[in-house]
């Protein structure tokens, strides 16, 4: 209870009880431990909301214990001193608003639905860009456990322009581009698909996502009518689509149609009349990834299968479909024995390749070629065979001939 009141300075009985015992019926646990606090002198009542709702915050023993309470890396929020009028009255305290309502009651909706525990939370997380503009974000949660490192929230009354929403991601887009210090620009903007990210600032300030892309924005949406808030998503996702979509992979005319997401902003949005709502609160199908239209679970709405899994079984059917058409086409150029019809093997081809000058027998294969050599090799055999033949014949013939002449002289 402290640490929550710690996180989140100010919160009602109702939304502690759906952050911290989600499980009970009704939040008279809660406000039992309230009230115990308030007798130790660790909380007090700052004012009654219009709803009826108590607001409590902490007192300055509590705050003070609470610091002790959270991890180092869990920012504190500052300690509400109570006011007093001249006469020494107490002054119910103010700066409580709708949407600071709508930020916790969605924090503790999150929390009752899974996703972290108080500690993952932490508000107003300031992004500083270079001109001096600081982006600050209403809701940072940090729930590994439910398989989501890290996402940054913006809770949405529908009381500002869409404009200021596109705004919005324009700055988060500019502060996750900015390289670290000491990275040189030109190598951080050389560097392209995941090994961008170990040259940009925000990968040392916030986890590893696990996925492709920047750390996720998502906008929560409540009030006015369920018309009104689907309108309002409808021209977010229209004028914000440069800073979700991602790029085409190259190589489109090879089949490829996975997206590139690694320069991305992934922003979903929700509605936090959804939510309460659906049987599974925020862990079931009550968000949308923007560019998407079907509602997911959280992790399913940040998950990429379009993304570097896709381009990965996609680019291997691409290499697979080269290399058979390669095939197909070296088939088709395979010579062909005039002998025998056979196809070439591949060392008898390149044998026949190797010189530029076609050679005599460079249309048979090599059986038939094996042939032709022996069949010549036995004609030329005959041939001089014949040839010795004949001559011996006349030799003898002469010699025959030299002894008749012989004879008769005698």
């Amino acid at each position: 209870m402290l640490t929550a009141l710690g996180i989140f300075q100010r919160a009602t009985a109702e939304q502690l009880w759906r952050m911290l015992r989600p499980g009970d019926r009704h939040d008279r646990c809660t406000r039992d431990t309230l009230n115990a606090l308030k007798k130790q002198g660790k909380a007090r009542v700052e004012t009654r909301l219009k709803s009826g709702h108590q607001l409590w915050v902490l007192t300055e023993r509590g705050h003070g214990e609470a610091k002790q309470l959270l991890p180092k890396n869990v920012r504190m929020s500052a300690l509400r001193r109570p006011q007093y009028t001249a006469d020494g009255e107490p002054v119910d305290g103010d700066g409580y608003d709708a949407h600071a309502a709508a930020v916790t009651s969605t924090a503790a909706v999150l929390t009752g639905a899974g996703l972290g525990t108080p500690l993952s939370w932490q508000t107003e997380t300031g992004h500083k860009l270079p001109y001096g503009y600081t982006q600050y974000t209403d809701l940072t949660m940090c729930a590994p456990d439910a398989g989501i490192p890290i996402v940054l929230l913006e809770i949405d009354r529908l009381t500002e322009p869409v404009d200021d929403l596109v705004a919005k991601l324009r700055l988060y887009h500019e502060w996750f581009e900015l390289p670290l210090p000491k990275a040189g620009r030109s190598q951080a903007r050389g560097a392209r698909g995941a090994a961008a990210h170990a040259f940009r600032l925000w990968s040392r300030i916030y986890p590893a996502t696990g996925r492709e892309g920047y750390v996720p924005v998502a906008f929560v949406f409540t009030g006015r009518t369920q018309a009104q808030r689907a309108n309002r998503i409808r021209r977010l996702e229209h004028a914000a689509r440069r800073y979700f979509a991602g790029e085409r992979y190259p190589g489109r005319a090879a089949g490829i149609t996975a997206v590139d997401y690694h320069q991305a902003l992934p922003v979903v949005v929700t509605e936090l009349e959804r939510i309460t709502a659906d049987p599974g609160g925020a862990a079931g199908p009550v968000w949308r990834r923007l560019g998407r239209e079907e509602w997911q679970t959280l992790p399913e709405a940040l998950a990429n299968p379009d993304g570097d899994r896709l381009h990965t079984v996609q680019r291997e059917q691409a290499r697979r479909r080269t290399a058979e058409r390669e095939v197909a086409q070296r088939e088709a150029q395979r010579p062909v024995c005039v002998g025998c019809g056979a196809k070439f093997t591949d060392t008898r081809w390149q044998r026949t390749r190797r010189s530029s000058w076609p050679g005599e027998r460079d249309n048979l294969c090599g059986p038939c070629e094996q042939e032709d050599v022996d069949r010549a090799e036995s004609e030329r055999i005959a041939v001089r065979e014949a040839e010795e033949a004949t001559a011996r014949e006349a030799a003898e013939a002469e010699t025959k001939k030299h002894r008749s002449l012989f004879g008769r002289r005698r």
